[in-house]
């Protein structure tokens, strides 16, 4: 299950980025990657609080698979068929239906996993990061087929997607049933509409915990939307343009990923040592980093800057998602799991990540996007990225200082 849901992702994520940009669409890079931000605001909650209540977990991550799977397929083949003349409208639309559908099923994929384990006796925080390495393993798999077939550039990215889609709405019909909690006993609307999960914001902790998780979301979504597009525009230098780094970017952001699979089998032993508060530091100080290094670096010789962000990314993604993920399932009642699951969901990849790509494509389309006198001098565009990833960095600082101070230590996480 963890292998095909990220696999998933990878075929688009990361290179997204770069077929929009190359058929003149660079400038709603930020609306095309906002958008699953937008959308989990709403959709994991709704999916959560149905997972809940009414159908089981894993019927509810099939449906939401083959719907999105459909979706995909369709916006890959639309893009096809319009090759350069493709519009933003239909393409922008089908693949909203797409990432509508998809992004409820991350957290969902957590709690079909979550409530398995329990079923067998297990112990979430040590037994589950081994197994969410098969969807790192998956998401890089994935980005190197779509690197060495040649769909960086092209529509085909999102048939790929679509097809593993398919492929996994229809095998999670057959994963380990997941309870409802309806016994037909609903008192309040609070209880009809799983709404108990927003009552976690009058804990203290439990508040601040998902404040910060928006902020740290902010960073989430950057680096997918726009490392690629980056990586190309170097190929207008000619010192950098047969570097692989250029002609092969999405096999070399894929270091991250890669990154994710031993930085996840790390988390057990973090959050045991460390404890949640500091575990989430490390994360917030890692995106500093992942940012920095990027500003820093280029494909020839300034190339291990962006191997150093790469590495450091896993412990930025991972630290925060799959630890925070564990901590909302330990601090919540088993009632409410799924719907704290996809409220974790709403609070990082919906509003923070929303906010995020936004806010980085209007930096950069004042930085990069938007045609300087002299534009023509590809130094000048670099120059505006490496000032852009300058300034997320910062941003990820200013949020990790905030953390210290506010964040009181919770050790339950670790225990």
């Amino acid at each position: 299950m963890n292998f095909l849901q990220f696999a998933i992702w990878g075929a688009y994520l990361t290179c997204m980025g770069a077929y929009l940009h190359t058929h003149g669409l660079g400038r709603q890079i930020g609306v095309f990657y906002s958008i699953q931000g937008i959308v989990s605001i709403f959709m994991p909650a709704i999916l959560g609080i149905i997972a809940d209540r009414w159908i089981q977990a894993q019927k509810v991550l099939g449906l939401s698979h083959l719907i999105s799977g459909v979706a995909m397929i369709s916006a890959g083949l639309y893009g096809l068929e319009a090759g350069d003349a493709v519009q933003f409208g239909p393409l922008f639309t089908l693949y909203t239906i797409g990432v509508a559908f998809y992004m409820p099923t991350i957290a969902l994929s957590n709690s079909v996993a979550y409530n398995a384990l329990e079923m067998e006796g297990l112990d979430r925080v040590k037994h589950f990061p081994p197994i969410r390495v098969f969807g790192t393993i998956g998401f890089i798999i994935s980005m190197w087929c779509v690197d060495l077939l040649g769909f960086q550039h092209t529509a085909s990215q999102f048939i790929m997607s679509g097809t593993i889609g398919l492929l996994l709405g229809l095998y999670a019909f057959t994963l380990p049933k997941c309870n409802t909690n309806n016994d037909g006993k609903v008192t309040s609307v609070a209880d009809m509409f799983g709404l108990k999960a927003f009552a976690l914001f009058k804990q203290r902790k439990m508040a601040v915990f998902f404040i910060f998780s928006v902020l740290l979301g902010v960073s989430l979504q950057i680096t997918n939307g726009f490392a690629n597009p980056f990586l190309h525009s170097f190929g207008h230098i000619p010192e950098y343009a047969d570097t692989f780094g250029v002609n092969h970017a999405n096999m070399l952001i894929s270091l991250s990923q890669i990154s994710e699979t031993l930085c996840i089998l790390l988390i057990p032993f973090c959050l045991k040592k460390f404890g949640i508060k500091k575990v989430m530091l490390i994360a917030m100080l890692a995106w500093v980093l992942r940012f920095a290094f990027f500003g820093m670096g280029n494909p020839g010789p300034g190339v291990w800057l962006f191997v150093l962000s790469c590495i450091v990314y896993g412990v930025a993604f991972d630290f925060f998602n799959i630890s925070g993920s564990l901590y909302v399932d330990h601090q919540t009642d088993p009632s409410i799991r799924a719907s704290a699951q996809g409220m974790f969901m709403l609070m990082t990849n919906g509003i923070g990540a929303t906010i995020g790509t936004f806010g980085a494509q209007a930096v950069l389309n004042r930085l990069v996007f938007v045609p300087f006198k002299n534009q023509a001098d590809p130094h000048v565009v670099m120059q505006g990225w490496s000032t852009g990833w300058y300034i997320f960095a910062a941003y990820a600082l200013v949020v990790a200082i905030a953390f210290f101070f506010l964040f009181k230590e919770d050790e339950g996480v670790s225990e």
